[in-house]
């Protein structure tokens, strides 16, 4: 599904990755771990195509990623959820107007979001909280909204960037159990830590990055 070819990206002279190669198979749920400043944010903006690598390639399913023009970013991107860190809220929109929104832009029809952003809501557990604003929902419950926007279009790749680095104890357990349920129900996904207590949670296979390669 993701395929990472000896990539290389810089930043100026900050040599960020270096010769990065991997491969993620359809219904995997991969770690991709290390400190902060070790790459995993970058990887997850070449993934997204907000960023191009200076020398490989990055695929999925079978697409070149780094060699989409704008338009078709656009329409790739519908098939990637992404939930971030800093959660990405509209501040002035409502639980339910944040999930509708990311509808909107798409041009879907009002009879589509009215369905849709009440199945996401529920499946993340915030149904009974869409008429809140973000400034009155703790971190744990902002984090699930981020996960239920990028939801939404039913992705079948989740990437989750450090989506617990904010976190309690508890909430991070809650967003792992609830990022799990949504690999059992067949999604893929990709999931950036520093966290030893996340790995432990969530087990499986995990990429390390260190020093701008894959160990």
């Amino acid at each position: 599904m993701i395929v990472f070819k000896n990539v290389t990206k810089r930043y100026g002279a900050h040599l960020v990755l270096d010769r990065v190669s991997f491969d993620i198979q359809p219904n995997e749920f991969v770690l991709l771990r290390g400190p902060s400043g070790s790459g995993k944010s970058t990887i997850v903006a070449l993934l997204i195509g907000a960023q191009k690598p200076d020398q490989g390639t990055v695929e999925l399913d079978k697409m070149l990623v780094n060699e989409m023009d704008e338009d078709t970013l656009q329409l790739y991107r519908r098939k990637v959820g992404v939930a971030f860190q800093d959660y990405k809220l509209l501040p002035k929109k409502t639980v339910f107007e944040n999930v509708a929104f990311a509808m909107e832009v798409c041009e879907e029809p009002n009879e589509a979001i009215e369905r849709r952003v009440p199945e996401v809501l529920e499946k993340v557990g915030l149904l009974k909280f869409q008429d809140k604003f973000p400034e009155h929902l703790s971190g744990g419950e902002k984090q699930r909204l981020a996960i239920a926007r990028a939801l939404v279009h039913n992705p079948r790749l989740i990437i989750a960037d450090e989506p617990t680095g904010n976190l309690d104890e508890a909430n991070v357990r809650g967003i792992v159990e609830l990022l799990k349920k949504l690999h059992a129900d067949g999604a893929t996904i990709l999931m950036t830590t520093h966290d030893p207590l996340v790995q432990s949670l969530v087990g499986g296979r995990t990429l390390t990055l260190e020093d701008g390669k894959i160990i």
